[in-house]
């Protein structure tokens, strides 16, 4: 019986950066303890496999790098970030500090109102949303397989990214899926060196999506009466949620005003387009690189549709459910434009927040193709693929 080696020791150099003097909203230091207690065992290996995996996907990352930019014609700068392998405990300090960075605007701008019972909140209600987002990571952070994480500045060098490979979670499902092990590191590697290559080679996207998460942060209504009514709204919608009711989940529940809801549906249709995009780029570099690529398709898609009574609801409440959806439909639009205009013509997604496609255009992809390209490139394309 092998013994269980502790699988690969976190390569993220910034230890807790941004851990110290916590909010008084969430007590941060809670969430990370929180999240590492309730995380399960990682996959028993030696720790000559454990080497061979953190070995294996560096090098499939950089190839695949190459890969994406030879499939997409992108040219991506090398950002001068390494990617970081890391175990499941790593990849919580992370998020740790990206959870903290992206709501303590918010955190700051309900404080500022000094709102009646603050201090209460403040005082144990930071220990209970502490926990509650520790019992988030330790869920999410047992199903994530990489991230392209773009915003944090204490992960890598100022101003770029860092990749982020979380390598028992691979390793786990690749062992539940019955695959080739190393088929399925680059099939990981293909799908997240494609937002390494998205963001690096398309230099406005960056603090395009910045400035987009900051605007759902300015438009919230924290008045302390309208917290109360957002949280009963919140509080009854629940059952929606439970229920499994069509775009239902806590985050629709939260976003109410028209501003926000066009701020999230921008939001929505950038995510879907990364998200297929990636896809794309994995079906289409994958048969030449990845000899088992529809197998492991195939396997992938059917272990997302088992999944049981529980995760269904923890999906729901959590809007993954609408993340897979971002995946599907980003992916169609990405192949209809391809077909219609070609690689090159679809490029044009990436000149500038204008060409971006609506959330009606993802859904519509001959739409973006008429606006982007002119009523002809439809035409032409449609008498073409007849």
């Amino acid at each position: 019986m092998r013994r269980a080696a502790p699988l690969i020791r976190s390569e993220y150099g910034g230890g807790m950066g941004m851990m110290g003097g916590d909010s008084a909203m969430v007590d941060w230091k809670l969430a990370a303890a929180t999240a590492k207690r309730l995380m399960p065992a990682p996959p028993a290996m030696q720790p000559g496999e454990v080497h061979a995996v953190v070995e294996e996907l560096r090098r499939f990352a950089a190839e695949s790098r190459v890969h994406v930019s030879e499939f997409t014609g992108l040219q991506a700068p090398d950002d001068g970030s390494p990617v970081r392998v890391v175990d499941r405990q790593g990849w919580v300090e992370v998020n740790i500090d990206g959870f903290r960075e992206m709501t303590q605007p918010l955190l700051d701008k309900l404080a500022a109102t000094r709102a009646p019972g603050l201090g209460v909140i403040s005082a144990v209600g930071s220990r209970v949303t502490g926990m509650e987002v520790g019992g988030l990571l330790a869920y999410i952070g047992t199903k994530i397989l990489g991230q392209y994480e773009a915003f944090l500045p204490s992960v890598g060098a100022p101003g770029h990214g860092t990749l982020l490979l979380v390598a028992p979670n691979i390793v786990s499902i690749e062992r539940e899926l019955g695959v080739d092990p190393a088929d399925f590191r680059r099939w990981v590697c293909l799908h997240e060196e494609t937002h390494r290559v998205q963001f690096t080679a398309v230099p406005w996207l960056r603090e395009h999506v910045r400035g987009e998460i900051q605007s759902l942060v300015d438009s919230a209504d924290l008045d302390a009466g309208e917290l109360v009514r957002r949280m009963t709204d919140v509080l009854r919608g629940l059952g929606d949620v439970v229920r499994g009711k069509p775009g239902v989940d806590l985050l629709s529940l939260v976003l109410r005003s028209a501003e926000q809801r066009a701020t999230m549906d921008r939001l929505t249709a950038v995510m879907s387009l990364l998200e297929g995009h990636a896809d794309h780029v994995m079906d289409g570099v994958g048969p030449t690189v990845v000899p088992t690529v529809a197998e492991i398709r195939s396997a992938f898609q059917a272990r997302r549709s088992s999944v049981g009574s529980l995760d269904q609801l923890l999906r729901r409440l959590l809007g993954l459910d609408a993340k897979m959806r971002q995946y599907r439909d980003g992916k169609a639009f990405v192949d209809a434009v391809v077909e219609q205009v070609g690689m090159a013509g679809f490029n044009r997604v990436w000149e500038s927040p204008q060409t971006l496609p609506t959330l009606d255009e993802v859904h519509a992809p001959s739409e973006w193709v008429a606006r982007v390209h002119g009523a002809n490139a439809v035409v032409t394309a449609t008498a073409h693929s007849e």
